[in-house]
């Protein structure tokens, strides 16, 4: 579905992403993990025509480079930004209406506003209040949520648990299981290996803007050298 192949990214003199190569099949989930600042999040912005990148990068055999964000969100993919992005004064059904592709409804379209609430309950509590008043981990429930309705086939998410409790942790891995269950690829950018290692089907590491490791996550759990380098402080 999606295909990275030696691409570059630069913030201003800096030179972010150095020849980043990755795939990303049907049905999967992929971890892509490393420490701060090894380029996992500018990954994710070149892949969604936020920053400028050189290179091939393809969605279904079709090149994405030089397409603007909201283009790229028509051809099917979906993100999730670590900032979350929501929009305070407008109410959690109102957040959710914006995550709709096109205008209105559009036919065959998976998912409603019923789905998100059953996937998070307490969002339904809450629909008709304003998203800013919302906690940290339901902000975080209302930003996947948004990113589903707009009936995605792959979902780029960016740090999803970071901030949360547990219990939050633990819904959030039980979410992206239902996404993949739903035929959703999902990228993972992550830096709890715990629930990455857990609910992904490969996992790729990142360091000094290049791939290091491509792998299963049963190996590299048996990769000491890997996991000391690039992966534990």
């Amino acid at each position: 579905m999606l295909k990275l192949e030696n691409v570059h990214a630069f913030y201003g003199k800096s030179h972010v992403l150095q020849g980043v190569s990755l795939q990303v099949w049907p049905g999967e989930i992929v971890a892509l993990l490393g420490r701060n600042g090894s380029g996992r999040s500018t990954t994710a912005k070149a892949i969604m025509g936020l920053v400028e990148a050189s290179g091939f990068i393809s969605w279904k055999g079709n090149s994405l480079i030089g397409k603007q964000a909201w283009q790229i969100a028509r051809l099917g993919l979906g993100y999730v930004p670590e900032s979350r992005d929501i929009f305070p004064t407008l109410t959690v059904q109102q957040n959710l209406l914006l995550g709709q592709k096109g205008r209105g409804r559009s036919q065959g379209a998976r998912w409603s506003f019923d789905d998100m609430y059953a996937l998070f309950p307490a969002l339904r509590a809450r629909q008709h209040v304003p998203a800013g008043v919302l906690s940290g981990g339901e902000q975080q429930m209302l930003t996947l949520c948004r990113a589903l309705m707009g009936e995605p086939e792959l979902i780029v998410i960016d740090e999803p648990t970071e901030g949360l409790a547990p219990q939050l942790v633990a819904l959030v891995g039980q979410f992206l299981q239902a996404l993949k269950a739903s035929g959703v690829s999902v990228l993972l950018i992550e830096q709890k290996l715990t629930i990455a290692l857990a609910i992904s089907d490969r996992a790729l590491v990142m360091g000094h803007g290049r791939i290091v490791f491509d792998g299963t996550p049963a190996a590299l759990r048996l990769d000491a050298g890997v996991r000391s380098e690039w992966l534990e402080v």
